[in-house]
């Protein structure tokens, strides 16, 4: 699995493969792994929102993380998401990732609005004593309950608590969260802000576009840390419009869309989420076929850092 500081570079939030029958298709799971390792990612998170985990059963769940486990090469790190009603959950989550051979994880705060902050902080400390590196996933869109920079600076206290994927888009919170925090790691949790947040600091990306063009998505983040502006801006412009789909509630439908567009199988998702609406896949197949004509010439060469 990967070394050093695993939960650093490009990491895609991957989708869980669906046959017909909307049962997980293992096979192309670990393709789909092999495949964003080969194409330059530095690594992978099964079981997020992207993998559609509330619709696994516990067994696929941890199926899928050890299927992915195996599948990923040695430079490849594997961080599972590990989101659960609360600490109870998410632990055993953890300690699941850890059997398996997990790298770290994405640890969501507990879900709902009745936990206060003592009771988020303690979440955490049962997450982090599994002794993988952790991740703190804010997501309050999701789960109703906002990781505040104040509140990540307590988390952060917290041995094994190594970064926080933020999403909320607002670029100010970087600069504060390395004010509070500067000991922890930022990661960009929503893809269209990433040129901003990895300019100013932000030292990985949890992505959703390169489940469909990783190549695309690695250059654009090499250029970055590069700071590379007159080849980042151009072709950030080009992607920006198929970035923007990541961070809004038919996402998952529109990356699966996204992977078929460009070749690759993305498939159904399972029940709540339905087919999107014949106005939404003509847009998202207009901004694919946009980022595909976007230049592909090789990355930089800048690693995750």
């Amino acid at each position: 699995m990967g070394t050093g500081r695993p939960w650093r570079g490009v990491l895609v939030a991957i989708t869980t493969p669906f046959r017909a029958d909307l049962s997980v298709d293992y096979d192309r799971l670990q393709e789909h792994v092999r495949w964003l390792a080969a194409e330059g990612c530095h690594g992978v998170a099964p079981c997020a929102s992207m993998g559609e985990y509330r619709a696994l059963s516990d067994d696929e769940r941890a199926a899928v993380v050890r299927a992915t486990v195996q599948a990923a090469p040695s430079d490849c790190a594997v961080l599972p998401g590990v989101g659960g009603y609360g600490s109870r959950q998410a632990r055993h989550w953890a300690e699941q990732a850890a059997e398996a051979g997990a790298d770290g994880v994405f640890a969501r705060p507990p879900a709902g609005p009745a936990a206060g902050p003592a009771d988020v902080v303690a979440h955490y400390r049962e997450v982090a004593a599994v002794g993988l590196p952790v991740v703190a996933h804010d997501e309050p869109y999701d789960t109703r309950l906002d990781l505040t920079p104040d509140l990540l600076a307590r988390i952060a206290e917290i041995d094994g608590i190594v970064a926080v994927k933020e999403v909320t888009g607002d670029v100010r919170r970087l600069h504060r969260l390395r004010d509070l925090c500067p000991h922890i790691d930022v990661l960009v949790g929503v893809d269209d802000v990433a040129l901003e947040l990895v300019l100013c600091g932000a030292a990985g990306w949890v992505a959703g576009l390169p489940n469909a063009l990783p190549r695309q998505a690695v250059r654009l983040y090499e250029l970055c840390v590069a700071r590379d502006l007159g080849r980042a801006l151009p072709l950030y412009a080009e992607l920006h419009p198929i970035l923007g789909w990541a961070a809004r509630p038919e996402s998952v439908q529109a990356v699966k869309l996204a992977m078929e567009c460009a070749g690759r199988f993305g498939g159904r998702c399972r029940p709540p989420r339905g087919p999107l609406p014949a106005p939404t896949v003509d847009r998202v197949r207009r901004d694919v076929r946009r980022a595909l004509a976007a230049a592909t010439e090789p990355a930089s060469g800048a690693g995750p850092g």
